[in-house]
């Protein structure tokens, strides 16, 4: 068997859609389609649960929450077709890196949101300033 022949085979479990076949448009069309179904699907169902009463109204936050999740999972693997497969271990690690980031900007700007009035001078003080 030649290099190339084990190669194909060592990661054909672990293929992304779209990933198939290279140089054929056809299985990377039916990919990226079925992953704007899918995200149109979502998106839609986003707004749904937003916008109606069906839905109990303390649940709201984290179906949506669930969804966005979804979401991201649909573009990181039928558009941005990141997978566990060796070939994309610089991938993960970009993305890992990435919700670091996200994480701690969000984080550090709710410490910095719940801190603000603590640290916010009074009105006297303020007053006392422009004298």
């Amino acid at each position: 068997m030649s290099e190339q022949q084990s190669h194909g085979l060592h990661h054909e479990h672990d293929l992304a859609p779209g990933d198939e076949e290279e140089f054929r448009i056809g299985p990377r069309l039916l990919g990226y389609s079925i992953g704007l179904a899918l995200s149109v699907l979502l998106t839609a169902t986003s707004f749904f649960i937003a916008g109606t009463d069906l839905v109990w109204q303390p649940s709201i936050p984290v179906a949506l929450c669930v969804l966005a999740i979804a979401q991201m999972g649909v573009h990181l693997v039928f558009f941005l077709h990141i997978t566990t497969g060796p070939d994309n271990t610089n991938n993960v690690m970009a993305l890992a890196f990435g919700l670091l980031i996200v994480f701690l900007v969000v984080g550090g700007s709710l410490w910095i949101m719940d801190h603000l009035n603590a640290n916010m001078a009074t009105m006297d003080q303020i007053m006392n300033m422009q004298h």
